[in-house]
């Protein structure tokens, strides 16, 4: 069963195990560094679909059946499966995987939704609610665009501090450790995180809204558990971008707890940011989705990554509260995984 540790961190005894993960991405990003890693990679960002929004549901359902044709499962074998995305209702997630007749619970966390998924249904397995649960997280640049800022048609300029939301998709499945001794990769331990608000109110930067709640996320899980930096081999944020990941090393830095030598980001792993004009790096639900469903994964698979904190940053403003002149609440949510 899970115990809290500290005051914020859960630890998951049970160490709930990968038994399968999948990335499928669009273009752009296939072009990108880590285009050799990706499970599927579609040349077309509408992927035969008549609307932006059903391409984004594609990228969800095509996740989800190769991660679980990965781990030689069928959907019948899931007992629930969390998924999310950026858009109005989670429409990507309830169109695309309610073919799949698996119990549903739709998450928003915003870019922060594939730690949010992942961290649940790890406490489902971990707890015994469920023997195999799934995790599936997605975002669509063309959907996101239509939403919160403007249709790709108006041809608006973008600020140098603006991410790049990703066409991609990344899915796991989870399973008790007692069932598959040898899955290589488990879950060890889970921070869910609290709202903070700096009063950032630039929609087109982001990374630093949420850096803050990923130093506050990051101390949290370091107090609770009385480890630094020093002991993991990466400390992974989803997706601060350049100029998120800057700052979230400076304040880290002003706490004692330098992370600059272990620290990566999602956002700035998926792109190559001097030619794919993307500004200031990646972001989207599925950016960290389909990095950490890809290469990170396959390294800890491999042996060549053992200690890892993946670290799940949300934005969580809406085109009604941007309108309004309202801040952006940020929240991030860390899991510690295990080779």
């Amino acid at each position: 069963m899970p115990a809290r540790v500290g005051k914020y961190t859960i630890e998951l005894q049970a160490n709930p195990a990968v038994l399968g993960f999948a990335s499928v991405v669009g273009k752009k990003e296939s072009e990108g560094p880590c285009g050799q890693y990706y499970d599927q990679c579609h040349k077309d960002t509408t992927l035969g679909e008549s609307s932006w929004e059903k391409a984004e549901s594609r990228l969800q359902n095509e996740a989800i059946h190769l991660a679980l044709h990965k781990a030689n499962l069928n959907n019948t074998d899931v007992d629930c499966i969390f998924a999310g995305d950026l858009l109005n209702q989670c429409i990507s997630s309830t169109f695309g995987l309610r073919s799949l007749d698996i119990p549903f619970l739709g998450q928003y966390g915003a870019c922060s939704t594939m730690a949010q998924t992942l961290g649940i249904a790890s406490l489902f397995v971990e707890a015994g609610a469920a023997s195999r649960a799934a995790a599936v997280t997605s975002s669509h640049f063309c959907s996101a665009e239509r939403q919160y800022r403007y249709p790709l048609e108006y041809g608006g300029q973008r600020t140098p501090t603006a991410q790049w939301t990703a066409t991609a998709a990344g899915a796991v499945i989870l399973g008790k450790r007692e069932e598959y001794p040898t899955a290589k990769v488990g879950l060890q331990a889970v921070t869910f995180g609290r709202i903070t608000d700096y009063g950032v109110k630039d929609p087109n930067n982001m990374g630093a809204a949420m850096a803050p709640a990923a130093a506050q996320t990051l101390l949290d899980y370091f107090s609770d558990t009385g480890t630094a930096p020093k002991d993991y081999d990466l400390i992974l944020t989803g997706d601060l971008g350049m100029v998120g990941g800057n700052l979230l090393e400076e304040l880290m830095k002003k706490e004692g707890k330098d992370i600059s030598a272990v620290h990566n980001d999602c956002g700035l792993m998926i792109y190559d940011l001097e030619k794919q004009d993307v500004h200031a790096g990646g972001s989207g639900c599925g950016c960290s989705a389909a990095i950490l469903c890809s290469v990170i994964l396959q390294r800890m698979t491999a042996g060549s990554l053992h200690k890892v904190l993946f670290l799940g940053t949300g934005a969580l403003l809406s085109p009604t509260s941007s309108q309004q002149g309202e801040s952006i609440p940020s929240v991030a949510h860390l899991i510690y995984l295990k080779a």
